[in-house]
């Protein structure tokens, strides 16, 4: 048995395409099968249509989703609001996490890094249904952020916040600016740790050079920290720009009732029964980010994965 194991090894040794072809194919296999055959089910479902009076589902070729998707115009408010939502969180996630990544890049020692590290991933160990209501009782009316504001004499501060029109509310726990809290505070490890890992990669000469060349510390950060990073802070978007797009927990359990592009899917899956609509809302995202990934692609991110 032994000898036989020996001479297979030995026959995979002289042919590296085989042997890497087995390596390979169980993954294969699995993203074949169980992630590109449910994308593929999932867009042949959408070009279904669904009988308006008897509920079922017609498996007929047609654009009839389709057309009821973008004829509503209640549909391109929640495209667009969800695409707002998930533009404006990666921006600001963007401008919280640069300093962070190069701070931990740039200045930690060897004993404060790992302090750090911890830091940033320690939120991502615990559950995420707790951490989003964790917020949305810190964000109450009664919650313990309104008490703080009370007692510091700032409580006026809030109610002219959530006095805005459109991203305001009557708690923040019901309002458009907490929903974003959540979003930052979820999301923003996804874009420290990759602006983080593209800070490391500069080399020090290179800070050196600028430096011996007369570049004082801004123009050394605008002339070539900032651009050798950039594909990290584009790396870091795909994530928290990917996972606020579908997200619909969030949107559930902060906000007000304005729907978003993954509880208009749950809503028409689950509650309408209308599983081509929903097939079809689903295939938005996917282009909204095939977009966006092919874009990321030319400013170089996928070099800072």
């Amino acid at each position: 048995m032994t000898n036989t194991f020996d001479k297979f090894l030995t026959f995979l040794f002289y042919r590296k395409s085989l042997a890497l072809f087995l390596l390979l194919a169980p993954l294969l296999i699995w993203l074949g099968v169980v992630y590109l055959g449910s994308l593929f089910t999932l867009l042949i479902q959408s070009f279904f249509s669904i009988d308006s009076f008897s509920g079922v589902i017609k498996r007929e070729f047609t654009l009839e989703s389709y057309y009821d998707l973008f004829r509503q115009s209640t549909n391109w408010d929640i495209i667009i609001r969800t695409s707002t939502m998930a533009f404006t969180v990666t921006l600001v996630s963007a401008i919280i996490a640069f300093p962070i990544a190069y701070f931990m890049a740039m200045n930690a020692g060897p004993k404060l890094k790992p302090i750090l590290y911890l830091g940033v991933m320690l939120p991502l160990w615990s559950s995420y249904l707790v951490k989003v209501y964790s917020w949305k009782l810190i964000m109450a009316k009664e919650g313990i952020l309104t008490w703080c504001l009370e007692r510091l004499g700032l409580l006026h501060v809030l109610d002219a916040i959530l006095a805005l029109p459109v991203i305001g509310g009557s708690s923040l726990s019901f309002s458009y600016i907490g929903m974003f809290l959540v979003f930052v505070y979820i999301w923003l490890p996804y874009m420290i740790l990759p602006i983080q890992a593209s800070l490391e990669r500069i080399p020090k000469s290179l800070l050196e050079a600028s430096s011996d060349l007369g570049g004082g510390p801004t123009q050394t950060f605008r002339k070539v920290i900032l651009p050798l990073a950039f594909p990290g802070v584009v790396a870091g978007s795909i994530f928290t720009f990917s996972l606020t797009l579908g997200d619909y927990i969030i949107p559930t359990i902060i906000g007000n009732s304005s729907y978003f592009i993954g509880m208009a899917v749950y809503t028409h899956q689950g509650t309408a029964g209308n599983i081509p609509l929903a097939a079809a809302f689903s295939v938005v995202p996917i282009v909204i980010m095939m977009v966006y990934l092919s874009i990321a692609k030319r400013l170089g991110a996928f070099d800072a994965l």
